[in-house]
């Protein structure tokens, strides 16, 4: 057996083992507690929103046991199993020449792959949110959503795709340097086009029309030296009970949106506290850090993707018998989450340090007693578990958890 095939299946094992020992760890911490009401939130939070947070929690975790196990046994069936190898034999058939042929076959891996994992969103939005009062989407909704997603894959993804495998053959062993300056300059142009063009096409934006939310969030605007292109409502309430709140776009493209079921749980301050925190984003830089970390991580990927090319062991050990751009840009976006699982903790670690500095930044700008009050509404309506498993947490979560977050804002009061 191919060395690089062992190191595969060896990591891809292991990786799959922790994820379950992590999810066992946080049903059972999760289950532990689910019959108290951590002390601070007992005035605030009843045992049977808790219980029904706890619930919630247990059953998507476990849940996600199997999509892990699921997602596992797919992977290895598209690599060394032959899935890719199969598909990349019938593309070849069809007789078009090797741009076209990448093409089609990365375009076809892509919609196989959402096909086979459909059912698995099926079961999340219509079983599971079903259970727990959160799902509004109808079968309808879902498929022209689906639809929607599909077409947005052609007229987006082909013309990407067939441009980063062109620059891929035709530009030498640097290629990986114009295939990331492409990379850069598209996703910097969908966080533009996003909220002018992508957006309205799955939900409808109305201007905000509280006359007094408006003028206390104007006047934060002001104080704080942010500007946008306007404040929005989103109708997230047509596919989901959950509430939520985003900044979108950069430059002048920017917006505030607020989901309409947020704004039917929280007052005027709490609105405000909220929108602060999510300046701070803005204001400290986050975004932009985000961005070049990503970027970042884009660069050093596509460099090791250049030296992976010219490798034969590279496609022989994860089922691929012709070497080709197209196999080896798949085989890499397929197999790189597997080498860097274990940067997860780092990453998460780092996104909660930036919520902990957002937070101080709304308590600056606002009274920190009434972002807690939302945080609390949040957590109660989303059902969001105010006991996670710490280690569980500290691997996944990119928010810290309920308890130290409202420990942290009550030291700025």
């Amino acid at each position: 057996m191919n060395t690089f095939t062992v190191i595969f299946i060896g990591l891809l094992g292991l990786s799959l083992l922790v994820e379950l020992w992590l999810a066992n760890r946080h049903i059972r911490h999760v289950s532990t507690n689910r019959d108290a009401v951590p002390p601070v939130f007992r005035r605030r939070i009843s045992l049977e929103d808790h219980r029904k947070a706890a619930e919630y929690t247990i059953v998507h975790t476990r849940f996600g046991r199997l999509e892990d196990i699921y997602g596992t046994a797919l992977l290895l069936v598209w690599t060394v199993g032959g899935g890719l190898e199969w598909l990349d034999r019938l593309v070849r058939s069809l007789g078009h020449g090797e741009l076209v042929t990448g093409t089609v076959f990365i375009l076809a891996a892509f919609i196989i792959m959402g096909l086979i994992e459909l059912p698995v969103s099926v079961y999340q939005v219509f079983v599971i949110e079903n259970r727990f009062g959160f799902n509004k989407t109808t079968p309808g909704l879902f498929i022209a959503d689906l639809v929607k997603k599909t077409l947005l894959l052609g007229i987006i993804g082909v013309p990407l795709a067939m441009t980063a495998l062109w620059l891929m053959q035709e530009t030498g062993a640097l290629w990986w340097v114009y295939v990331w300056l492409l990379w850069s300059g598209f996703t910097l142009f969908l966080v533009w086009a996003y909220p002018a063009w992508i957006a309205p096409l799955f939900n409808k934006f109305t201007p905000l029309k509280d006359d007094s939310v408006r003028e206390r969030i104007q006047a934060l605007l002001e104080r704080t030296g942010f500007r946008s292109r306007g404040i929005f409502v989103m109708d997230g309430s047509r596919r989901s009970a959950h509430g939520n709140a985003y900044f979108t776009g950069f430059g002048k493209s920017k917006r505030i949106v607020f989901f309409d079921t947020l704004l039917e749980h929280l007052g005027e301050k709490e609105i405000e506290a909220v929108l602060a925190h999510e300046l701070g984003h803005f204001k400290l830089r986050h975004v932009v850090k985000r961005m070049l970390l990503t970027f970042g991580m884009s660069l050093l990927g596509l460099a090791l993707l250049g030296w992976l090319i010219t490798q034969p062991w590279f496609y022989a050990g994860l089922g691929m018998t012709q070497p080709s751009t197209h196999a080896a840009l798949m085989l890499f976006m397929l197999v790189i989450p597997v080498f860097t699982f274990f940067l997860q903790p780092l990453l998460a670690w780092s996104s909660r340090r930036h919520e902990y500095e957002a937070d101080s930044f709304a308590a600056e700008q606002t009274d920190a007693k009434d972002l807690v009050n939302a945080l609390v509404k949040l957590y109660r309506e989303n059902a969001s578990t105010l006991t996670p498993d710490p280690l569980h947490s500290a691997f996944y979560d990119s928010h810290p958890p309920a308890a130290l977050r409202i420990a942290h804002l009550a030291g700025k009061t």
